[in-house]
């Protein structure tokens, strides 16, 4: 795919994030119980399902879409999750022109302003052991693929996928994990194992 996505293809990212929640969700909730709350899981499969159960009628742009996704994940996700990922749609949505197709540049940047937000909110830098380390990796590869969206969304996806796994040696300096000390070595981070399932599910719908 070269070209672009539509409101309905961005929800049907949404829906198979959901379901790749749903999914690992035993996973990331084993994860966050070694570093965490043992919540992470739990806590993000009940707000994605929130919101799935928003979109029977398909938003009128992109951008209303993801206020849409980002409002619902605030009220509705406890923990920093919930934050967290609002956060990353709710700057997303303004990011967006208000109709219309989404193509990958404009979807990139999107997504830049998204990842921004949550710097800001979290407070966290690379090699923190948190989410961005598996999201700023994405960014700067789906930047570096250029303008075809479902290479970019591969390349994008792949980079999460390493950053994830490079989170496990490293100790946390953010989050409950960081109460821990040394003892958060040796642990793949939670967020970074979600914030993958995010992008490998836009992989996967724009190759569709």
């Amino acid at each position: 795919m070269t070209g672009a996505v539509s409101t309905g293809d961005l929800v049907t990212w949404i829906r198979a994030f959901r379901d790749a929640v749903q999914q690992h969700k035993e996973e990331l909730t084993a994860l966050d119980s070694a570093i965490g709350d043992a919540d992470h899981g739990s806590n993000l499969a009940r707000g994605m399902d929130a919101v799935v159960a928003k979109l029977d009628t398909v938003p009128a742009s992109p951008a209303e879409l993801f206020k849409t996704v980002g409002m619902t994940l605030v009220s509705s996700v406890g923990g920093a999750s919930g934050p967290l990922y609002g956060t990353l749609f709710l700057r997303m949505g303004p990011a967006l022109a208000t109709g219309g197709t989404v193509d990958a540049a404009a979807l990139g940047a999107a997504l830049r302003a998204g990842v921004e937000g949550v710097v800001a909110r979290g407070k966290a830098k690379p090699g923190d052991k948190t989410m961005i380390d598996a999201l700023l990796p994405a960014l700067d590869a789906w930047d570096a693929a250029g303008d075809d969206l479902a290479a970019a969304a591969r390349a994008a996806a792949d980079a999460a996928a390493a950053g994830r796994d490079a989170t496990e040696p490293l100790v946390a300096r953010k989050g409950r994990a960081s109460y821990l000390g040394d003892r958060s070595a040796g642990h793949v981070d939670p967020g970074a194992a979600s914030s993958t399932l995010l992008l490998e599910a836009l992989a996967a719908t724009v190759a569709a």
